[in-house]
């Protein structure tokens, strides 16, 4: 080696240990789990995806001042068989786990899940207040030395009565504590470090994700947790997302903790600037605010109408249980509704939540095939949710509750104001009638609608998802899901349309300079226990068929017929809706009838959705076969609550929806489950940037000869005496 090259060589040594010095050096400490984690103030830490290099140690559970909730959890105590664990129960199972063989006989293990394990559907059914507590369980995930282990701990004997390990492919929901190892293993790579240093990029100002890497069949993923980390710029901006290092794309093992490969490929496309994409109002007032209304605000004098007694919920005519979950978010159970001719409180659902979610996007390349999010199984849907903004989120006189969830050791910490109840009235009208001049009758009768919402907003890395579960007073449930947060882009060596050539496909739009919006999928999947008047449900498919008439028997040459086919197994049951062969969906009581006749039942109704395009032997779809059908019913069953499967980390589709549903099982007169999934393409325009206005979808769940007539005949309308009277501000 000549001396220039040997002094080349020093000088790149020396910048690569400085780069590994400075880089160690802002490594952030991990948070001491001996706490109860608030993460109200710090969901850096107590989330997972959405936060990444910028954790800070966590306080007690003291609340902080902008939380509107300042119940006391260490004091909490179950009152109903469906109720979240405490902290109480927490502590107790981290203890009977430290004393099995288990756990003792291993130095080093990860609590990846530990929720309550609901007793039996019967019992809980038969269970009245006042009635002792049904025993109460804990369901635990475990990983140990590589090994997936499920467990049950019974917090009465305080024993484990159950151990089970290899049930299915695929691993458990990621923990916080693997993300936060995963994100500083690139950092310790020298080859890593060179390929930030060669884009003249501070390693001070990069924030990465850790991206769930699917499953493809390839020899480096058997018996291997696998990740990939990408990371972005922020310097300039809060939004650096809109900055992406694009090209690098870091493989690691998360058990090990190492690189396995690198790829670099996109040292040619520049860094996009991210001008005004900080979307913080702190920021864009300064280049003037857009006022477009006036303050509004829904005032309530005597207070909300809803009650919430620890997880029960009271309100109009509906009373329902309520819990927050780490993997689903929202668990709404026992939804009963008031008849008003008999007063009976009657059932509709036993239990409703979001299944999984699946998001596909749509480009090939190296660094994107393999971005098929499934947000719940993967990441923990509840554990992304964000502590709601008071007057943003939800509005006056809200209800806000927390989550008590375990971190990866057993200790248990808050989700704070994850979820919000309040009653909703934006001018809709219930329902209403005016005669016409013609018949002489003056009539105007109009009732408000007033609404029920449950909400939760989880805040998925790029993504918001706002989820509701709104019901209304005629027996109506609505689940409704907003898209908004920020797209996901790829960076580009294009300024201008103009300069793209006619035959490349940008797998999305320009956005802005070097900025590409991917074109991507949503879907959300819905879990729905139907207990229509008792368990023993049917489903019925009422075809829409067009019927032709015979000659001479009238003047019309058509019209529509309602047929109504009822199933009896489960793939009488596995629907793709269509525009051109229209149903409707019931489902019914067979025993259950009407003062006339009719089978008491509900209807699921759809909104505007999607269907999975992709091919069904694309690894991504074999995964997530739930989306193979919108609509699926499958006899009740424990075990089947996941459509994507208990482990849904690389996964390879042996225990999905799809799996159990081809079973073909009866599904008539039986305890049976409806399956329903939300849909979007989603193709990104320059609206969409730097952040989304909201777009929404919903399904409704509507009686059907549930109740003998219209059961909200005898609401009052509203009357100017008794509405508050609201004074506007003098403009002077």
């Amino acid at each position: 080696m000549d001396s220039r090259k040997f002094l080349q060589f020093l000088v790149l040594s020396f910048s690569v240990a400085l780069v590994l010095f400075i880089t160690w050096f802002h490594l952030p400490s991990l948070p001491n789990n001996d706490s109860l984690l608030d993460c109200n103030l710090f969901s850096g830490w107590c989330t997972s995806k959405n936060r990444f290099r910028s954790f800070t140690k966590p306080n007690l559970i003291k609340k902080t001042p902008s939380s509107t909730n300042n119940h006391k959890h260490e004091y909490d105590v179950p009152h109903h068989p469906l109720d979240p664990l405490t902290i109480n129960e927490f502590n107790k199972v981290r203890a009977i786990l430290s004393t099995h063989s288990l756990f003792k006989s291993s130095s080093s293990y990860t609590l990846n899940s530990i929720v309550l394990e609901e007793p039996d559907k019967k019992l809980v059914l038969e269970w009245k207040k006042g009635d002792p507590l049904l025993p109460r369980k804990a369901s635990v995930i475990a990983r140990l030395q590589g090994v997936s282990h499920a467990l049950t701990v019974d917090l009465t004997t305080n024993q484990v009565i159950s151990h089970e390990t290899g049930l299915v492919s695929g691993y458990p929901v990621m923990t916080i504590d693997e993300m936060q190892g995963i994100l500083e293993v690139p950092f310790r790579n020298l080859e890593f470090n060179r390929s930030i240093t060669r884009r003249g990029i501070d390693m001070t100002e990069i924030s990465c994700l850790p991206i769930s890497s699917g499953w493809y069949g390839t020899p480096v993923e058997e018996n291997r947790r696998l990740i990939k980390v990408q990371c972005y710029s922020k310097k300039g901006t809060v939004n650096f997302y809109m900055k992406p290092i694009e090209g690098l794309t870091v493989l690691v093992d998360m058990d090990r903790k190492e690189v396995i490969s690198i790829s670099d490929n996109g040292l040619n496309i520049p860094m996009a600037k991210g001008i005004d994409t900080d979307y913080r109002y702190s920021v864009q007032k300064l280049n003037g605010e857009l006022r477009l209304f006036n303050p509004i605000s829904l005032e309530q004098p005597e207070g909300p109408s809803f009650k919430i007694d620890g997880n029960l919920v009271k309100w109009a005519n509906w009373e329902f249980h309520l819990k927050p979950d780490p993997r689903a978010g929202i668990i709404i159970s026992q939804a009963k509704v008031r008849d008003p001719e008999t007063s009976e409180l009657r059932s509709v659902i036993y239990k409703g939540f979001t299944s999984e979610l699946f998001v596909p996007y749509m480009d090939p390349t190296d660094g994107w095939y393999f971005k098929t999010y499934m947000d719940a199984g993967e990441y923990g849907f509840g554990l992304q949710a964000m502590p709601l903004d008071p007057l943003n989120d939800c509005p006056r006189n809200a209800y806000y509750m927390d989550g008590v969830f375990a971190s990866s050791d057993g200790t248990p910490y808050l989700q704070s104001n994850m979820i919000c109840v309040f009653e909703s009235y934006a001018g809709d009208i219930a329902w209403r009638h005016s005669e016409c001049p013609i018949t002489n009758l003056k009539v105007t009768e109009v009732r408000p609608k007033v609404t029920l919402v449950v909400r939760m907003a989880a805040a998925v890395a790029n993504y918001d998802y706002i989820m509701d579960w709104e019901f209304q007073t005629d027996g109506l449930i609505r689940a409704k899901v907003g898209l908004s947060g920020i797209l996901m882009v790829k960076g580009t060596t294009y300024d201008n349309m103009n300069q793209v050539p006619n035959q490349e496909y940008l797998y999305g739009t320009l956005l802005s300079e070097n900025i590409i919006g991917v074109i991507h999928d949503h879907y959300v999947t819905y879990y729905l226990d139907m207990d229509i008047d008792g368990s023993n449900n049917s489903f019925v498919k009422v075809n829409i068929k067009k019927q032709e008439t015979s000659e001479g028997e009238s003047p019309r040459k058509s019209y529509l017929k309602a047929v109504r086919n009822v199933a009896k197994t489960e793939k009488d049951a596995q629907i793709k809706l269509s525009l051109y062969d229209p149903s409707e969906f019931h489902v019914i009581n067979p025993s259950k009838k009407s003062r006339l006749g009719n089978p008491a039942g509900y209807k699921l109704v759809p909104g505007a959705t999607a269907a999975s395009l992709l091919d069904h032997e694309d690894p991504p779809q074999k995964r997530a076969a739930f989306t193979n059908n919108q609509i699926w019913v499958t006899p009740y069953n424990k075990s089947e609550q996941w459509a994507g499967g208990l482990f849904v980390y690389q996964s390879k589709g042996d225990d999905t929806l799809q799996v159990w549903s081809n079973r073909d099982r009866p599904i008539e007169n039986k305890d049976i489950v409806l399956w329903y999934t939300i849909g979007f393409h989603h193709i990104p325009c320059q609206e969409d940037y730097p952040i989304m206005p909201t777009v929404s979808s919903s399904f409704d769940l509507k009686p059907a000869n549930f109740f003998d007539r219209n059961p909200i005949l005898r609401a009052p309308p509203n009357f100017k005496e008794d509405l508050p009277v609201c004074k506007a501000r003098d403009s002077t």
